[in-house]
């Protein structure tokens, strides 16, 4: 007999910002930005507080703090994110042997199989939930469903602390529940071109063959629109296995088109990749990164030096000269995510060289940093992803 698919999503509530909100008491309720303070610094996190006044990530911080003048603006503080990150995915894994983590703040869980263990997939998740929040005075969104893709809109359903099932053959009813508006990968650039054909709502869109939307929209955004609107899986969430590579994405809520913001994107988790790659006590021989145009054309680039790699600015610097051979200034991307690959353990590469690398001090000050952090010396402060920028820049 078949077992029933049953996948997780996993979604951290305004992450950093709940952090935050938890070391620092008085930020309760407030309008809290985490982000840098620079003229073209951007937003990492928005509390919900802050997202009441259209505060949202990857949103210029001036634009922030015109919608919201009195936000607490934080400096993001990736090592300690991360081991807070790590200590949720820690949790994770005493649910299920197969996580996939997306990203610092979300993963997938195959809970496939595992009803004699913990009940049934709703009574699992409010277990889930309720160890999170005890171990780490964290709230957590759930999302199930018998695939990733509607898991994951699942999770999003009804944030912040929220818990929906999708039951087998009730995926269109929960497409056509949420909408266009909350169709996951539907933003609005795809909805004004849906709007041009006078395609309003899911129903709508199912009334078209996917040879028809390919022939309006393309062959990936076609494609997509298809089998988005009948809840099928796209597959646009492929499992990795932990042991071959660590990596993190983000899905932007609006496109973005500007190398500045992109860019610091790409330090932050290059950062979060490092600290991850040290703290399990792997190191990458490859670099590589991922694009999603927003027709879901994806685009994704690797390169391996010849020099080991041992910090998170050689991940950034590697990261940038891949993105610039397969994007350019003004064409907007959706999606963007950075990994390291051929992972082996170790503290040491397999391949000494002749001379000091300079990047192997700053990966022995990043370990002394994660150590710190794991007992609990606030000694660094947060991540100064503008100063990182300037030392880039120079």
């Amino acid at each position: 007999m078949n077992t029933e698919k049953v996948y997780f999503h996993v979604d951290m509530d305004a992450f950093f910002a709940a952090i935050e909100e938890r070391d620092h008491p008085e930020y309760k309720g407030k309008c809290l930005v985490i982000g840098g303070l620079g003229p073209r610094s951007v937003v990492s996190t928005a509390s919900y507080a802050a997202r009441k006044f259209g505060v949202h990530s990857a949103m210029p911080m001036g634009q922030a703090l015109r919608l919201c003048p009195s936000a607490i603006v934080v400096q993001p503080n990736m090592k300690h994110y991360s081991q807070v990150s790590k200590g949720i995915m820690q949790i994770c894994r005493t649910f299920s042997p197969e996580v996939q983590q997306l990203s610092i703040d979300e993963a997938f869980l195959d809970m496939s199989g595992t009803r004699r263990l913990y009940g049934l997939p709703r009574e699992a998740a409010m277990l889930l939930k309720k160890k999170v929040t005890e171990e780490t005075g964290l709230t957590i969104s759930v999302g199930i469903a018998p695939s990733r893709f509607i898991a994951k809109m699942a999770s999003d359903y009804n944030k912040p602390d929220g818990l929906c099932r999708v039951s087998p053959g009730k995926e269109i009813a929960f497409i056509d529940a949420v909408g266009l508006k909350k169709l996951w990968g539907v933003g609005k650039v795809t909805r004004a071109l849906l709007e041009k054909h006078h395609i309003m709502t899911t129903e709508q869109l199912r009334g078209f063959t996917q040879s028809t939307l390919q022939s309006l929209f393309g062959q990936s955004m076609g494609s997509f629109l298809y089998n988005a609107a009948r809840g099928i899986d796209p597959g646009l969430f492929t499992c990795e296995a932990k042991s071959h590579s660590i990596s993190s994405e983000i899905t932007f809520d609006e496109d973005i088109s500007s190398a500045s913001i992109l860019e610091q994107y790409l330090l932050q988790m290059s950062h979060e990749v490092m600290f991850r790659s040290l703290d399990e006590k792997q190191i990458g021989r490859t670099i590589g990164i991922k694009v999603r145009l927003p027709d879901f054309t994806t685009y994704t680039c690797q390169t391996t030096p010849k020099a080991n790699i041992y910090s998170a600015e050689q991940i950034f610097s590697y990261s940038k000269q891949l993105l610039a051979q397969k994007w350019h200034e003004g064409i907007p991307i959706r999606l963007l995510g950075v990994g390291l690959y051929q992972l082996y353990e170790g503290d040491k590469p397999m391949q000494e060289e002749l001379f000091e690398d300079p990047y192997s001090k700053k990966r022995e000050l990043e370990k002394l940093i994660l150590e710190m952090h794991k007992k609990g010396q606030n000694v660094f402060k947060a991540t100064n992803l503008e100063q990182n920028e300037i030392k880039v820049k120079e």
